[in-house]
């Protein structure tokens, strides 16, 4: 056969493809409303590990690599989790024309949640500095009043905290919550709500912007001082496959300090010491390794986001420079064993890293 028939061959098993990932999609669209009526969980897991073995066992069959069978399964799966999610959100939503005002919802956190609650049917009020004053949005959030059912900061953690001091002042009858990285900074804010008798709870989504799914995604509720208002907080969750974390106010921002204070540090520390190596970034993505690559790839992600709110995670955090001290000690402890040629001693390195993270299994 000539190129351009071989071509329009591929191009039309190519359309039928897509014609077949769309059955696919309408067939589970029906099973996802077939859970929620008989209030079935919606994912499966042992039903998405049959499918992937089958998969791999039927592509072997046919002699084609069983890893490209279920990368591609595994992304329907994903793909259909997400339709399921989103129409049960939906369904399930607890709005009711309830109002939400969402400070700092032009931003991309609070852009998430004005999405989430316009899906559930909430009526979604913005207050943002960069927003204009017309129907259903106020460049000052003091304008927009507190007279919600739901208020929710989505501000940088410096200006969430005076936010909560001031609203303690006026004595919202509603839910008000925070989602800021760390709760210490907030401390006064959400113990002034509390003193004031509202109903005040405090979340961090460990997940980013661009979420969809949220099977397989944190969401930690923080101890406020309310215990009924971070149950009507997780409520709010209750139709998605969030896993619900608890946890106390300097634990996690003890725990956030590692998580998140080391991980960034980390990999700032890597693209400030290749920016400062002298040596041209395309002469090095050349050479490039698995591993160099799959570091490169995180540390350009992290380069891209925004500093400020890095520099207020590492900075305001009464825990954050216990992570900084660790991983200062472990590059000297590193380069001392290199420079003296201790073999036996990096090899005892690699061997108790190996054991820690054994552990998180």
């Amino acid at each position: 056969m000539k190129l351009e028939d071989l071509r329009s061959e591929l191009s039309s098993i190519d359309r039928r493809l897509v014609e077949l990932i769309a059955e696919r999609q309408r067939i589970v669209g029906e099973i996802g409303h077939s859970k929620q009526s008989a209030g079935r969980a919606t994912r499966d897991y042992e039903r998405e590990k049959d499918v992937l073995e089958m998969a791999r066992s039927h592509a072997k069959s046919l002699n084609v690599d069983p890893n490209v069978a279920e990368e591609i399964l595994t992304t329907l799966i994903r793909s259909s989790l997400t339709h399921q999610e989103r129409s049960r959100v939906e369904a399930e939503g607890k709005g009711d024309g309830r109002r939400v005002l969402v400070i700092g919802g032009a931003g991309k956190m609070g852009g998430w949640f004005v999405g989430f609650f316009n899906s559930q049917g909430f009526t979604t009020t913005v207050a943002d500095a960069v927003v204009e004053d017309g129907p259903g949005s106020f460049r000052d959030w003091k304008a927009a009043g507190v007279d919600y059912d739901i208020i929710v900061l989505a501000t940088p953690l410096a200006v969430s905290g005076e936010i909560l001091t001031e609203l303690a002042a006026l004595s919202p009858d509603g839910l008000v919550f925070d989602i800021g990285s760390l709760k210490t900074p907030l401390k006064a804010g959400l113990g002034a709500l509390a003193h004031a008798g509202c109903k005040v709870a405090s979340l961090h989504p460990m997940y980013g912007p661009d979420t969809e799914l949220l099977s397989g995604r944190h969401l930690i509720f923080v101890d406020a001082g309310s215990a009924e208002a971070t149950a009507e907080a997780k409520e709010l969750f209750a139709a998605t496959m969030v896993d619900q974390l608890d946890m106390g106010l300097d634990e996690h921002d003890r725990l956030i300090s590692y998580v998140l204070g080391l991980s960034h540090a980390l990999n700032i520390a890597f693209f400030t010491a290749l920016a400062e190596s002298g040596e041209r970034a395309p002469k090095l993505a050349r050479l490039s390794s698995t591993t160099f690559d799959a570091q490169l790839l995180v540390s350009a992600a992290v380069a891209e986001d925004n500093p400020r709110m890095y520099f207020e995670i590492q900075h305001l955090n009464k825990f954050g420079l216990d992570p900084l001290d660790a991983l200062y000690e472990s590059v000297a402890k590193i380069r001392e064993v290199v420079a003296d040629g201790d073999e036996s001693g990096f090899v005892e390195l690699m061997r108790s890293g190996r054991e820690y993270l054994a552990t998180r299994r």
